[in-house]
């Protein structure tokens, strides 16, 4: 079996977002021809170059932490923006969406692994704060939240992270009905995130490599 047909086999029903950073165009294209329509990019330039060149009903998500300054770039192109984080940034996307006249999805990025200082992402108070002000922001349709698992090989640390995430996500979905996407996993930890509730994957590495 290739990894994709391990991956589709182990993810069920849950989504797959195929994270196609640093690959180029023509092996990105082997999974659109699969069937796959959900791509991610975390680099505004990558993500605009391919998204003028792979085929339009491609659904771009942006999964990197947007900067304020590449939002009139990549918005465009993008579907969601997984990496919403901050009411700042959320500012930024609704001026933008009126100006062109689009609404974009958004999962907010929520950061549970504290044991790495350097990652980006709100923490659940900040979430909870942007939620309650989402009526000042029309244009953005928040439709669940975007969990990175810690950087760890302890599986128990893994699982521990997304069952909190997958917690805080029920807890929302009571209070704001829209949010249905519980985006976690990658190519090392998308199993244990399947197990804890995930509804999207985000694989790039383990689906663009197959054992010698």
């Amino acid at each position: 079996m290739t990894h994709y047909e391990i991956v589709k086999q182990n993810i069920g029903n849950t989504e797959l977002c195929i994270v196609s950073k640093h690959r180029t165009i023509d092996q990105a294209m082997v999974f659109y021809d699969l069937g796959e329509r959900i791509f991610a990019e975390n680099r505004a330039s990558e993500l605009i170059e391919k998204a003028l060149q792979m085929p339009a009903d491609i659904r771009w998500q942006y999964i990197g932490h947007l900067q304020r300054n590449k939002v009139r770039a990549v918005l465009p192109y993008i579907s969601c923006v997984q990496s919403l984080d901050s009411l700042q940034l959320a500012e930024t996307i609704e001026r933008e969406c009126v100006r062109i006249g689009k609404t974009v999805d958004a999962l907010l990025e929520v950061h549970l692994a504290l044991q790495d200082t350097n990652k980006t992402g709100m923490t659940a108070e900040e979430a909870y704060e942007l939620l309650r002000n989402a009526e000042r922001f029309p244009h953005i349709q928040m439709k669940g939240l975007m969990v990175m698992g810690p950087h760890t090989d302890d599986e128990d640390a893994v699982r521990a992270v997304f069952l909190k995430a997958n917690e805080l996500f029920k807890d929302m979905q009571k209070q704001y009905p829209p949010f249905q996407t519980l985006s976690m996993g990658m190519s090392s930890d998308y199993k244990i995130a399947v197990e804890c509730g995930s509804t999207m994957v985000r694989i790039g590495t383990y689906l663009f490599t197959e054992e010698e």
